[in-house]
């Protein structure tokens, strides 16, 4: 038994990525679609394939090359692309006499194919294609007896799967001219009834040929690997979204009976892209709280270039909800304090062994980090973006303050209790699952001040704790860690100054999502981020940041 894997196109569709990658390489399962094919075929015995290339054949060619299989594969590389008929005709020489597989590199399906290759050997045809239903692509017509009528129908029609079976005398069909489709001869065949319709029904099959359907297949596979279901049962798997966040991952539940896990997709990430750090920072970071039993989803499994990261079910309930619904000081005293032993734990086991390596970022909490991206993104993206106040240029009034804020990130610096530092430790990135709370979106996660992340707990303005609970629980944090009485006093003072660039990049972000990302749910928020704002400019010393407090003021 002989096979051709369709595998030179240019993979348009999946544009800017197939730039990089070719489209056979692509992952599932973290296995490039390439290999499942030929795991496939060398499942039901075949003993030689032929995998035809030209678009970053390369690539191809190494991939082949570093693997050790058991039977003889080889890539044909086309100088110019031969189109499906001619890549088959090209092939002639290793088909040789032998009944064929023909395949494209872009699917994945449960059809059995040695049934289909003994059904086709039971028949005269000369061409047997695997259809089934799947209205997006249906336009192959057959007859009553199953033989294939036309290419072209648009009513009762099914879809071509990729998959088929030639018998060698289709090479006497074939025209003389070396750029053609397989299609053009199928439809010369029809007449002559030589091309047969092998119909599958509900079977699961999905291809990778759009970013929407590489993404999906993606998340399907990966479910279905931790679910433990054969792809027979993949159809079964219910994917519900959820409601996103302010970055632009996206999320899915995915559910199966009364089993259920999250999805994260990070979006296609290439090599050595933002994209991929930052999944590379969820994976390592995650993996390594939950080896040091801090509280976090565990990370089952991953596919890095679809970007999808498969983790524990945590449930919908944040901090925020939690707290909202008892919406009681003493519940919600006795919760923070909780939380406030983990945090401890976060940042001081979490530094323990931490590689900074895994960072997506910068792997500390620095001047340079506060200045750019907390300072300077309030005053581009907040004062000037959202407010639009004209009478600011927005590069001068930054300068105009530089000096003020390099004041402000030595002063959040100084005294900082290190470890690991979380950096968007607020409530929605808090679940409380059986009554424990857990964190989530780690993956900024660096070395820093601990005071950073309570200070982005105590002043959070989902929840908006008054100012008596703030003091209780500031306190709280600073006696758990032990500290002497000048200790503490200094523990306190960064801890304002870590609220007052925590707020600015609050403010930032919120303006940013609103304005540029139109995610204008978080508008309702920029109040409560402003009075708090206002409240630690005025608790600070302001002799010293006397232009960014007049700014302030003036929102």
């Amino acid at each position: 038994m002989k096979a051709l894997i369709l595998s030179a196109g240019f993979g348009t569709r999946l544009l800017p990525y197939t730039s990089q990658i070719p489209k056979p390489l692509f992952t599932l399962k973290a296995i490039p679609i390439l290999e499942h094919t030929i795991q496939n075929l060398m499942n039901i015995g075949c003993e030689q394939i032929l995998i035809n290339t030209h678009h970053l054949h390369e690539q191809i060619d190494s991939f082949i090359k570093q693997k050790s299989y058991d039977i003889d594969i080889q890539t044909i590389y086309e100088p110019d692309i031969l189109d499906t008929g001619g890549a088959i005709a090209n092939a002639q020489p290793f088909l040789d006499a032998h009944t064929f597989f023909v395949v494209n590199s872009d699917i994945i399906s449960n059809i059995d194919l040695m049934k289909v290759y003994d059904t086709h050997k039971r028949t005269k045809a000369l061409a047997t294609l695997v259809l089934h239903d799947y209205e997006a692509f249906n336009k192959i017509r057959i007859d009553e007896h199953g033989y294939i009528k036309n290419f072209d129908s648009k009513k009762n029609s099914l879809a071509f799967t990729g998959i088929q079976v030639l018998s060698p005398q289709i090479y006497d069909y074939f025209p003389v001219k070396k750029v053609f489709s397989s299609i053009e001869v199928y439809q010369s065949l029809t007449r002559k009834k030589q091309v047969k319709a092998y119909v599958e029904k509900n079977i699961f099959w999905s291809d990778i040929g759009t970013i929407k359907s590489y993404s999906m297949t993606s998340l399907r596979q990966l479910a279905a690997s931790q679910f433990n279901v054969e792809q027979d049962k993949i159809k079964n798997i219910k994917i519900h979204k959820l409601a996103g966040d302010g970055s632009d991952r996206k999320w899915y539940r995915v559910v199966l009976e009364d089993q259920s896990y999250i999805i994260s997709d990070h979006d296609i990430c290439m090599p050595k892209s933002d994209q991929r750090s930052q999944l590379n920072a969820f994976v390592h970071i995650g993996s390594h709280l939950y080896s040091k039993n801090i509280p976090v989803p565990r990370i089952l499994n991953h596919d890095a270039l679809s970007g999808m990261v498969i983790l524990d079910d945590l449930g919908d309930n944040h901090l925020e909800t939690y707290i909202k619904q008892k919406n009681n000081d003493t519940f919600t005293l006795k919760t923070y304090k909780k939380v406030i032993d983990l945090l401890i734990d976060f940042s001081i086991k979490g530094y323990q062994g931490f590689n900074k390596k895994w960072t997506c970022q910068t792997n500390t909490y620095s001047k340079e980090l506060i200045i750019e991206k907390e300072c300077r993104y309030f005053i581009d993206a907040f004062i000037h973006g959202y407010l639009n106040k004209g009478y600011l240029n927005k590069h001068a009034s930054f300068d105009r303050l530089l000096n003020e804020f390099e004041y402000i990130a030595d002063k959040a610096l100084k005294f900082g209790f290190t470890g690991l530092m979380h950096r968007d430790m607020q409530s929605r990135n808090i679940m409380i699952k059986n009554y424990q709370p857990y964190f989530i979106d780690f993956q900024s996660a660096r070395i820093g001040p601990l005071q950073y992340d309570l200070a982005s707990l105590l002043i959070d303005p989902y929840v908006n704790l008054n100012d008596h609970l703030k003091n209780d629980l500031l306190h709280y944090c600073a006696n758990a860690l032990t500290l002497s009485n000048k200790e503490k006093n200094n523990f306190i003072e960064n801890f304002h100054y870590c609220c007052l660039t925590r707020n600015l990049q609050c403010l930032g972000a919120f303006g940013f999502l609103s304005k540029i990302k139109k995610k204008t749910g978080f508008e309702r928020y920029i109040p409560n981020a402003v009075k708090s704002l206002k409240s630690i400019i005025l608790s600070l010393n302001t002799q010293k940041i006397p232009k960014l407090g007049t700014l302030i003021q003036t929102i």
